[in-house]
């Protein structure tokens, strides 16, 4: 039988992208209609989701519109692979310019809640055929912003004293946790026990993620090792308790490449493209990258690349304090994203004290993207803390290895170039255990031993472009999930 499921987020990669969530729920949809379910998806009106969709058709009105003058459901297709996505229309909630969840000074809206809400309400009534045509049997919430979707629905069938669709909540990062004042839950319109700590309450006030945590029939996160992570006190946010309760619901799936838009064999974005066998062209990338950026065009230069948030999550205070070794031993590094003022402070005052060695951008343009992942030996992904992490899966497939923390995704995913792995040709990247600046230094010495081997180098290179984190795998086990469920 076909499975019906409703993906609920608050972004998709064309459409809108701030993070990784976009990536995941952009790509698994088709992956998973690929494995014959009747996947569809549901999203706020956000301009570049409007204006990113084909034949948009009205579908329904919505009875309630929490505050908003009017709330309309609206259908259209991705034109890129034809998902169906239905559209929350709710012009004053949605139709603002920039981030979608923080305005000019970078605060979040005052009216947060009110916006999700209707998010999580409106896919508990598609369940109950909002849209007379389609109905799911799963509905499948993404982090905080749909956090209530499940706790709809729970309410729905205690009314109707049926059940309705089942539902799954996926936990992308749970630092982001969707927390607002106790006085706003009365605006919800949920049951009055839904408040409580078996319940939506937390610590006084509302979690949105917690809602999704609590009243889902299964949880996942986006690996193995983050699902076994955030059952601990340190990693668990103020949830561990609720997720160690829950552990039997809890799965850790691991996310999945987009080999369609990462392939560098195909990849329309870089100056030149190539595989595991020619790599003539990642050579003319590195050279292109040097150039983009100002450094010396050196091609034996050992070059560590860095697309990222520049936060203390993704430990970019651990490179900065790293960075002397890099530069000790006559390597570059290339740096770009943005984030914590202080950090993009320190990064450039390095880069102006060296700019034969270092090079920093501020900004995001996903074409750079592709050409620093492409263009470097290593790329740098030091966080404190990684659900899943995307950027080392995109490194692999580049023959780029990278150079991780072990938590989370990046354990799951990179295999240390020890001498043991490297003789039993498993090795992939750099894998460093403490969070300190001398275990990353560690590891920056030893990827400079290695790109001295230059054979074992190119080895290692092929076997991480061979390595295969396609979404089929991760969609399989999501649809095995389901029909578990169903």
């Amino acid at each position: 039988m076909t499975i019906r499921a409703l993906h609920v987020a608050s972004e998709l990669y064309p459409l809108l992208k701030t993070g990784g969530l976009a990536d995941v729920t952009g790509a698994l949809p088709p992956a998973l209609i690929e494995l014959g379910a009747d996947v569809r998806v549901l999203l706020p009106g956000f301009p570049s989701v409007l204006a990113g969709l084909a034949d948009l058709k009205p579908v329904a009105r919505l009875e309630r519109t929490f505050g908003a003058p009017e709330a309309t459901l609206e259908q259209g297709t991705l034109a890129a692979n034809g998902v169906i996505v239905y559209v929350l229309r709710a012009d004053a909630f949605y139709e603002r310019p920039g981030n979608p969840y923080l305005d000019a000074q970078h605060v979040p809206y005052g009216d947060n809640a009110q916006r999700f809400a209707l998010l999580g309400w409106c896919a508990a009534q598609l369940a109950q055929h909002l849209d007379p045509a389609w109905a799911p049997q799963i509905v499948h919430a993404h982090d905080w912003h749909a956090g209530l979707a499940p706790a709809y629905l729970r309410a729905a069938e205690r009314e109707r004293g049926r059940p309705l669709a089942k539902s799954v909540f996926t936990v992308h990062n749970l630092a982001y946790q969707g927390v607002f004042p106790a006085q706003q839950f009365g605006m919800l319109g949920l049951p009055s026990d839904f408040f409580g700590i078996d319940g939506i309450e937390f610590y006084g006030q509302m979690s949105f993620l917690k809602a999704g945590l609590y009243f889902s029939d299964r949880l996942t996160t986006v690996s193995p090792t983050y699902a076994r992570e955030i059952q601990t006190l340190a990693q668990g946010g103020g949830l561990h308790g609720l997720l160690r309760q829950r552990m039997h619901d809890l799965s850790g799936i691991l996310n999945g490449v987009d080999y369609t838009v990462w392939r560098p064999s195909t990849d329309t974005l870089l100056p030149a493209r190539y595989t595991d066998t020619r790599l003539a062209g990642k050579r003319a990338c590195k050279t292109s990258l040097q150039a983009r950026f100002g450094l010396p065009q050196k091609s034996d230069v050992l070059l560590f690349g860095v697309v990222s948030r520049l936060t203390e999550q993704k430990g970019l205070d651990l490179l900065l304090a790293a960075l002397p070794e890099i530069i000790r031993r006559g390597g570059q590094l290339v740096v770009f994203g943005t984030g914590d003022p202080a950090l993009e402070t320190g990064l450039q005052r390095v880069a102006q004290t060296h700019p034969e060695s270092v090079a920093v951008e501020l900004g995001f343009d996903e074409t750079l993207a592709h050409a620093i992942i492409a263009g470097s030996d290593v790329v740098a992904v030091p966080s404190r803390f990684e659900p899943c992490g995307l950027t080392q899966l995109y490194a692999l497939a580049y023959g780029t290895l990278p150079l991780v923390h072990r938590v989370g995704g990046l354990a799951d995913t990179v295999v240390d170039a020890s001498l043991e792995n490297l003789a039993d040709e498993a090795a992939t990247g750099f894998v460093f255990d403490r969070f300190e600046p001398e275990a990353l230094a560690a590891a920056i010495r030893r990827a400079f031993a290695l790109y001295a081997r230059r054979s074992e180098w190119k080895a290692t290179q092929q076997r991480a472009m061979r390595e295969d984190f396609g979404w089929s795998t991760s969609a399989g086990r999501y649809l095995a999930l389901y029909r578990e469920l169903v």
